[in-house]
């Protein structure tokens, strides 16, 4: 057990003939308790400030340890949106392949029927023209007989006699 400094204030020398001057050894021991006294107060008060300084370290320590496991957490959230963000892409290219895959296709059938479709308009206009063409020959071919002749030949006359003697 360590000294007090009433330890050494009672303290009591024994006496012996040509031994120490005790008024000397007094004040020396009342030098001592004086710094006695002062070392254990500054103990007390480093004590003090260690155990204030580790009470502010385990703060600092469990908001170091927040800190990481939020920065933890915010790396995991980011990779996870990053991968979903990823995902996503893909999806939004692939449907977006599909869409033009089908708009290809779509409009390569419309090109081939329409282009059916103008070949048959040109087969039907050839045929139309072929029988627009023979038609108006068969009505010039009638324009040129000799029919129109005779009619303009006969007189009105005999057309009438001609009517009159059918009926």
């Amino acid at each position: 057990m360590p000294l007090t400094p009433l330890d050494i204030h009672n303290k009591e020398f024994t006496r012996s003939f040509r031994g120490y001057d005790e008024d000397e050894v007094n004040e020396f021991l009342d030098q001592v308790i004086k710094d006695y006294e002062m070392v254990i107060r500054e103990k007390k008060d480093l004590q003090e400030k260690v155990d204030h300084l580790n009470e502010k370290l385990g703060h600092f320590t469990n908001i170091e340890e927040t800190l990481n496991k939020s920065i933890l957490i915010a790396q995991e959230t980011a990779e996870e949106l990053k991968g979903s963000a990823s995902k996503e892409s893909k999806l939004i290219i692939k449907e977006a392949e599909k869409n033009a895959d089908r708009i290809i296709n779509e409009a390569l059938t419309k090109s081939r029927r329409i282009s059916m479709d103008v070949e048959e308009l040109k087969k039907q206009a050839k045929v139309f023209r072929t029988r627009l063409k023979m038609l108006v020959e068969a009505q010039l071919d009638m324009i040129d007989t000799d029919d129109w002749d005779q009619l303009f030949d006969t007189e009105l006359g005999e057309d009438l006699d001609l009517v009159e003697n059918e009926s």
